[in-house]
């Protein structure tokens, strides 16, 4: 262990697009230092989930203090805050360059600089960070480098010429990725005073301990028993264990200025630390929290509802659990005429909503379904009263809505420039509008769009994906709520309304999305013995229909012959039971209906 020097601490994360190789240089990284002997290591070491491993990205922030002999002799503590490289993540991804004084920004040899590096490097500069270009998989047959560098330099604005070459998989230029970072990432500036204050950049729950606390400290010093006060939450707690992360934890005496550790304060609760928060002394607390706190506010509402009712506890249970280590996971009861008691989730976007959900299946062995995706709409009502609402449930009486402001987004996308058509057509159809598109190289185009988010979240990046052959690659960040001609189409099975079908919608997308839902309900709804009429509606007009007809039997199959006022008889009377039956029949929507619409949504 060494002397508490600030100038021989670094702090950086490393920035990069899903998949260019972020966790492998890590894993190299932690080699060089022999931070983890050879015995320890594995594939992608901080990326400990499962669904982390497969999919190839990372969920949670993981933090690792490396401790390295530079040529120069001296020894450095080297402190890596792993970031998501995810758009839905970019709270966790600012918090973790909050932490940092540098970055590195890993851009893959063969793909070259893709649309999500681009928006966290606008992020870690407008954060002043010092960024350190490297160009990993160097080693691919098909790697060009020299053309990377030129991106980088005209499409982020970055000097290239001295970026890094790198090849994770061999470990060709880690030394020199390690070298770089000491030479140019700055040390933590030195503390104005000794006042604690620490940043709070992520936390996760520990069934036996509680809430670990991720810090990053600014000034001051946190040690063992001490009167700690969180700032924005408005609690104290006393500690119990600080330590460092290398990669699993360690305890240490304390935590001094520019180091990144954990603490340990017997916190039950993850809801009483928020992420981004400031932790000064209880005793001698500092005057203000560090800059740049705020609430994380879902994007994203689906609810989550158990397929058997009974489950209610358990789903009620896990989703508890699963907020322990996803701070930015809203949750709140809500019940459905169809579906039962559930609940309605908040996320950060899509890629969050499959994760949580995917977790939700697979870590508590639950079966459940989730709803059509939607977001947040403002209303202005004629009393001058606003609303937020993200459930058709609770649309208010159309007579007394003023407007109606809906959610967009800007964003920004990167194609191959011989699918320029085809983007441009996807972007109309989605309502987007246009706002410029530059050249990157030979091969690329970089399109910026505007977009309303509720047109994104379903199947926008599967629809690009599939457009560009798997070369396109987008993402998005909030711009600003605008007036919208929303209205709220409404689904009726046999004149009634049906509440789980219903939605939110643009007007000039509501009769496509209406006859859809009319078709594939009359395909799973089962017939009954009198008509069935399926509608969607928009207020008092009905813009799609679809009817089941009606289970036919054949009364007059015992009459041979004889006159025809026998038949007739025989079918007023069919018909007069037909209509009393239309009258007091009511259709019971199946659960397996439910599910297969909202599956096909």
């Amino acid at each position: 262990m060494i002397l508490h020097d600030i100038k021989k601490i670094r702090n950086f994360s490393i920035i990069a697009h899903i998949d260019h190789g972020k966790s492998t240089i890590a894993d190299r990284l932690l080699e060089l230092t022999q931070t983890l002997s050879s015995r320890e290591m594995a594939e992608q070491v901080l990326d400990d989930m499962d669904l982390e491993r497969e999919r190839g990205i990372t969920i949670k922030a993981h933090p690792v203090t490396m401790y390295y002999l530079a040529e120069d002799g001296q020894k450095y503590q080297i402190n890596f805050i792993d970031t998501p490289g995810h758009v839905d993540f970019t709270y966790e991804v600012s918090r973790s360059l909050a932490a940092c004084e540098g970055a590195l920004l890993v851009i893959d040899a063969v793909q070259g600089v893709q649309a999500q590096s681009l928006a966290n490097v606008h992020l870690a500069v407008e954060r002043g960070l010092e960024i350190v270009p490297v160009i990993n998989k160097i080693d691919l047959p098909s790697a060009d480098p020299e053309g990377v560098r030129k991106q980088i330099e005209d499409v982020i604005g970055l000097e290239a010429s001295q970026a890094v070459l790198a090849s994770a998989k061999t470990g060709v230029g880690i030394k020199e990725i390690l070298e770089r970072i000491l030479r140019d990432v700055p040390p933590p500036k030195e503390p104005e005073d000794d006042l604690l204050r620490a940043l709070v950049f992520d936390c996760h729950y520990d069934d036996y301990r509680g809430v670990f606390v991720y810090v990053r400290v600014m000034s001051g010093e946190i040690s063992k028993k001490a009167e700690v006060y969180f700032m924005v939450s408005d609690k104290s707690f006393e500690v119990q264990e600080v330590g460092i992360f290398s990669p699993s934890e360690k305890p240490v005496e304390s935590l001094k200025p520019g180091e990144v550790g954990y603490l340990l304060a017997n916190i039950k609760k993850t809801a009483d630390v928020k992420i981004g928060e400031t932790i000064t002394l209880k005793k001698k607390p500092a005057l203000e929290p560090l800059p740049g706190f705020r609430l994380v506010s879902p994007v994203v509402y689906a609810g989550i509802y158990p397929v058997d009712s009974s489950d209610f506890e358990t789903v009620r249970d896990a989703l508890a659990k699963l907020q322990l280590n996803d701070s930015a996971l809203h949750v709140e009861q809500e019940s459905s005429l169809a579906l039962g008691f559930g609940f309605r989730c908040g996320f950060l976007g899509l890629l969050h909503l499959e994760i949580a959900f995917e977790r939700l299946q697979r870590e508590f062995d639950l079966d459940i379904i989730t709803t059509a995706p939607s977001v947040i709409y403002k209303f202005t009502l004629s009393n001058g009263e606003q609303k937020n609402i993200d459930n058709v449930a609770h649309y208010p009486d159309p007579t007394l809505v003023e407007l109606i402001e809906e959610p967009w987004v800007k964003s920004h996308i990167m194609a191959p420039t011989e699918y320029l058509g085809a983007v441009m057509a996807l972007g109309m159809e989605k309502r987007g509008e246009f706002v410029k598109t530059e050249t990157i190289d030979a091969r690329r185009l970089l399109f910026t769009y505007r977009f309303p988010l509720n047109e994104i979240i379903t199947d926008f990046n599967d629809k690009l994906k599939s457009i560009t052959r798997g070369y396109g690659s987008f993402d998005y960040e909030f711009d600003l709520y605008a007036s919208s001609d929303i209205v709220k189409l409404e689904i009726r099975v046999n004149e009634e309304p049906v509440d789980a079908f219903s939605c939110l919608i643009h007007r000039s997308k509501a009769e496509s999305k209406g006859r859809a839902l009319c078709k594939k309900l009359s395909e799973v709804i089962p017939r009954q013995q009198f008509k069935v009429p399926i509608q969607a509606a928009i207020g008092g007009k009905i813009i799609a229909r679809e009817t089941i007809a009606a289970l036919t039997k054949n009364v007059t199959a015992k009459c041979y012959g004889g006159d025809i006022t026998r038949k007739r008889k025989l079918w007023e009377k069919q018909k007069k039971g037909k209509k009393r039956m239309k009258e007091f029949g009511k259709v019971t929507i199946p659960q397996e209906a439910f599910m297969q619409v909202l599956k096909a949504e």
